[in-house]
């Protein structure tokens, strides 16, 4: 539950953000007549995210063995790949959201009401769509139970109270302590996924190596075990773990964890204060700055 929960509040408190932005935008604006039509775009992208969680989750039944676990390894690697693209793309483009919504909107609405809806519909919609694949990804890491759904609902839920909560102005978050870290730590995570993505395509014959075990902790950490369940709930850390998952393991999080560090502690093209400013021009909410 508990990586899962992270992933539903990471992903969830971005798309929360979101809407608030644009929500605050067309107030500021005096547009209040399409907040129903922005409404009716979300709600487009919560059904299609869901459509497409049930779809990954029923889809590949009825297929052979190798079937299912090629299927399985190829859209765990996907969704490693788009939730690293996210984690890069929320570092770089932070302090300049607010402005960049506030154009797609002001096309938009030049365009003709309806045009808000798609905005929404495509804005919350990508971020959905990322997260059911992700959360299927990291539930089927590990295993099929109830607990995975929970922890990414728990999670979700928590998101969008901390976001209706910062959209009223009850409370004050720094949003840029918050995503930098979270991206870290999604980082780790999703290096657990494309080693399970790897065991997949392994079990599947489409990769070498599946019984060329890299070590075997199954008598020092049962997986039934509590410490057990967390290190495969969190980090998906496998007792059985090959060469082929541990090499790719080592060089994605080693890697990409030290790219991202050095993303997120690179300075800012522009002033803050410029940041802020355009934001506030534009009639949005300000993070606060980390």
């Amino acid at each position: 539950m508990t990586g899962n929960y992270l992933i539903g509040l990471r992903e969830g408190l971005e798309a929360a953000l979101l809407l608030v932005l644009l929500l605050a935008y067309l107030r500021r604006t005096g547009r209040t007549a399409l907040i129903p039509r922005l409404w009716a775009g979300v709600a487009v992208a919560v059904v299609l995210s869901a459509a497409f969680g049930a779809f990954l989750t029923f889809g590949p039944q009825g297929l052979t063995f190798e079937a299912q676990e090629a299927i399985g390894g190829g859209l765990s690697i996907l969704a490693v790949a788009l939730v690293t693209g996210m984690v890069f793309w929320m570092a770089r483009t932070a302090r300049t959201l607010g402005s960049t919504l506030s154009t797609r909107m002001d096309a938009a609405t030049t365009a003709g009401g309806w045009a808000v809806a798609v905005v929404a519909a495509v804005t919350v919609g990508r971020e959905g769509l990322e997260t059911a694949l992700f959360l299927w990804a990291a539930a089927q890491s590990t295993g099929q139970t109830w607990q995975p759904l929970v922890g990414s609902l728990a999670g979700i839920a928590t998101a969008v109270i901390i976001g209706w909560l910062i959209g009223r102005g009850t409370i004050k978050l720094n949003l840029g302590v918050f995503f930098r870290w979270t991206g870290a730590l999604l980082i780790v995570i999703a290096g657990g996924v494309l080693a399970y993505g790897i065991h997949d395509l392994q079990e599947a014959r489409i990769l070498p190596g599946l019984n060329a075990l890299a070590f075997d902790l199954t008598s020092a950490i049962p997986p039934a075990s509590w410490y057990g369940t967390l290190l495969k709930g969190v980090f998906n850390l496998s007792a059985e773990t090959t060469w082929l998952q541990a090499v790719a393991w080592v060089l994605y999080v080693g890697i990409t964890l030290a790219i991202y560090l050095r993303v997120v502690r690179r300075p800012s093209g522009s002033s803050p204060a410029v940041a802020r400013s355009r934001t506030v021009r534009a009639g949005l909410p300000v993070a606060k700055e980390a």
